[in-house]
């Protein structure tokens, strides 16, 4: 493990979280102007066999995929291949059934399109098919004027963003990233794990509820919106016991829990879907953030842009606050950061992955004991605010 002296406080911290029984297993990962200065692990990968967890022990790290996804459709925008502010119909005509023709790629991004859900129940036969997928979702209709509102696109919007991806270079996301990002810059990153390096992930804490994506954590009630909290987390608390919820519909299908071992299986592992299929390791995600804020993987002025607010307010599925960019979180009630200029993305059970290019930040967290809030948690909370009380 490597700690700089500057970051003793984080190492501290996480060492705490180890030794009190908060983590099972986790890394932490911290790049400043470029240095890796912090690189921590520990635990048990596996509680079942105690196998412990190695340097280059990945995770998955859910919904943390949702701006590696952004950023490969960025990167063919940069090229001219896609236009943001399209229609979504110019490249898959498609799409363009129950009044969707003027839906765009923005829309998608930003999870502004009305197609939170997968309407009907995708089969465990289909989980690997995400044209198939996507192909549900085309026919569908939008279930609020696109563009009016926002509501977290948790599973869908991988598949929307995806087949635009694939519509204009016949590939997935996941054979982009390993070619335009992990592959140049020597990341332990996959959107869709090859079976060497799922033998080796992390095995997550089971019992904890399938889906993906961000939510409350477990300190959103510790006095970060004190006024809304206290009808909207009662709000929240009767959506997730309602299996009709549209929060539930948007977490739950294609349902993941409908496989032994929910997100251990090697079927998800291998899937790659483009909302919720990374696999990496704290220093691969923080890696990735890294070299975003450096300009190797989009232009300064693509990335400024990608990460300006495009919503910002209650959510029709989470209900919460969030708030968008082009793909990437921005400070919010369900991305709690300690800097007005980060952004990133945060995962189920607490992964984060984060960039902050005034500090000079590339961040990546992640574990395999679930938070039981849909996404976030304290641990990691604690981690990132320790990082920036040692600057």
């Amino acid at each position: 493990m490597h700690c700089d002296p500057r970051f003793s406080r984080v190492r501290e911290v996480f060492e705490r979280h180890l030794a009190d029984g908060a983590e099972l297993g986790a890394a932490f990962a911290v790049y400043l102007d470029g240095e890796l200065v912090v690189d921590l692990w520990g635990g048990v990968a596996d509680r079942h066999t105690e196998r412990p967890w190695e340097h280059d022990t990945p995770a998955f790290a859910y919904s943390c995929t949702k701006a590696i996804t952004a950023t490969v459709l960025l990167q063919l925008a940069e090229r001219g291949l896609v236009d943001v502010q399209g229609p979504v119909a110019d490249v898959w005509p498609e799409f363009a059934a129950e009044g969707k023709g003027s839906v765009t790629v923005e829309h998608l991004l930003t999870h502004q399109s009305g197609l939170p859900t997968v309407e009907e129940p995708v089969p465990v036969e289909e989980f690997g098919d995400l044209a198939a997928i996507a192909a549900r979702l085309a026919g569908q209709a939008p279930l609020w004027e696109p563009g009016s509102a926002h509501g977290y696109h948790a599973l869908s919007y991988g598949f929307l963003v995806g087949e635009v991806i694939r519509r204009v270079t016949g590939k997935s996301v996941g054979e982009l990233a390993s070619a335009e990002i992990a592959g140049p810059l020597g990341l332990e990153l996959w959107v869709g794990a090859p079976d060497a390096v799922i033998a080796r992930t992390a095995r997550l804490k089971a019992g904890e509820r399938a889906g993906t994506g961000p939510a409350p954590t477990e300190g959103q009630a510790e006095g970060q919106a004190e006024g809304q909290a206290g009808g909207v987390l009662a709000e929240m608390a009767k959506a997730a016991l309602d299996p009709g919820s549209l929060m539930n519909r948007a977490l739950g299908n294609p349902g993941m829990h409908l496989l032994k071992g929910g997100a251990n299986h090697p079927a998800i592992l291998r899937a790659g879907w483009p909302a919720a299929g990374v696999v990496t390791t704290a220093r691969g995600l923080a890696g990735f953030y890294r070299s975003l804020i450096a300009g190797e993987l989009l232009r300064p002025e693509t990335l400024r842009d990608a990460v300006r607010p495009r919503v910002h307010g209650p959510d029709r599925v989470l209900l919460l606050d969030t708030s968008f960019g082009l793909g990437y979180m921005r400070p919010s009630m369900t991305f709690l950061m300690p800097s007005e200029t980060a952004f990133g993305h945060s995962g189920l059970g607490g992964s984060l992955g984060a960039g902050d290019p005034e500090r000079g930040l590339g961040i990546g967290y992640v574990m395999n004991k679930m938070a039981n809030a849909v996404s976030g948690n304290l641990r990691g909370l604690r981690l990132v605010q320790a990082v920036y009380d040692s600057l």
